[in-house]
This record gives structure tokens, C-alpha cells and sequence, in this order.
């Protein structure tokens, strides 16, 4: 495993290995003594092409999460809420796959997204605190302030998250 730092304090891209042989392969996709992190929970989701969910997090047990793809690809999205950081407000992105080996960590603080890119795109989550449904709250996806570039015309949004309120409205 390899971790790639990116400009934002603690959001991290991790690069797993994947070891091939006549049967298929293996690859490592986490370990604490690299990522020194500790995690609670587990998500799985399946997703049809040009599905955006998001901007999620909780505002009272924020949650680290470690973002792995298992099948398909994403462009999974990463907001700064912390008030008090260098990028508050700002937004990274990055292209997660199967074929890529790339796993992203985003600490607590952050709001996520993604866009899945291709059909029955599995995703994978390893989460620092259990989900919270009282405390969960979300960013509009399209909201004008953060102008994330989504890379879809037509995206599939749920009705929750078509509800979620401005970046403003929360700060």
C-alpha cells in the first residue's frame, strides 16, 4: 500500500497493489499500521451508471470513511467543511475504479459525493463512527458556491438528496 497525500490537510488517496496469478488476484485494501485509523462500520453500494449521491455527512459524529471500488468506477467527491482549515469550502475529486487500485480516505470534516461512471459500480465503505440518522445531513450536489464539475449531463439524484440545502445555509 502506498498513500498519496493530496493539498488538503488529512485527505488522503491510498494505492493498493494487486498481486495476480492464474486464478485471479489478491489485494490488500487496508492496513492500520499504514492508515492509522481505527473503523466501526461497513457499507456496501451498488449503483447504476450516472447515479451522484451526495453531499453527505453527520453533523454531530462525523465520520471518517475509506472509499474502496470494488466493481465499476466513480469520480467520488470530497468537501471541506472544516471552518478553520486552509480549503474550507473548497472540493477534491478523484477517479476511484477496480482497475485502478485506488482507495480514498476522507477524514472527519469532510462532506462526500460521488458519480458513478459506469453500471453496477460497487463501492465499499469502511466508516470511524456508526451511521447516525438523526445527524445526517447533506450539501445539494450542484450546489453554485462549491461548483463541483460532475462529469454527467443527465444524473440520477434521489428525492433525499435533491432536498439537501446550500453550502451557505450551513455555514
Amino acid at each position: 500500500m502506498k498513500i498519496i497525500k493530496t493539498k488538503f490537510k488529512d485527505l488522503i488517496i491510498v494505492k493498493t497493489k494487486k498481486n495476480f496469478d492464474k486464478r485471479g488476484y489478491l489485494s490488500e485494501v487496508f492496513n492500520n499500521k499504514i492508515l492509522k485509523v481505527k473503523f466501526k462500520f461497513q457499507l456496501v453500494s451498488c449503483s447504476k451508471k450516472n447515479v451522484v449521491r451526495g453531499l453527505h455527512f453527520q453533523k454531530k459524529n462525523a465520520q471518517g470513511k475509506l472509499i474502496t471500488i470494488f466493481k465499476g468506477s466513480v469520480y467520488d467527491v470530497a468537501v471541506d467543511l472544516r471552518k478553520n482549515s486552509k480549503t474550507f469550502g473548497k472540493y477534491f475529486s478523484v477517479i476511484l475504479s477496480a482497475k485502478n487500485s485506488k482507495s480514498f480516505y476522507i477524514p472527519p470534516g469532510f462532506a462526500h459525493g460521488f458519480c458513478t461512471l459506469e453500471d453496477n459500480t460497487i463501492m465499499h465503505y469502511n466508516l470511524t463512527n456508526l451511521r447516525d440518522k438523526k445527524n445526517e445531513v447533506g450539501i445539494l450536489w450542484n450546489d453554485p458556491d462549491i461548483n463541483i464539475k460532475w462529469p454527467t449531463k443527465k444524473p440520477i439524484v434521489s428525492k433525499k438528496d435533491q432536498q439537501n440545502i446550500y453550502f451557505k445555509d450551513f455555514f
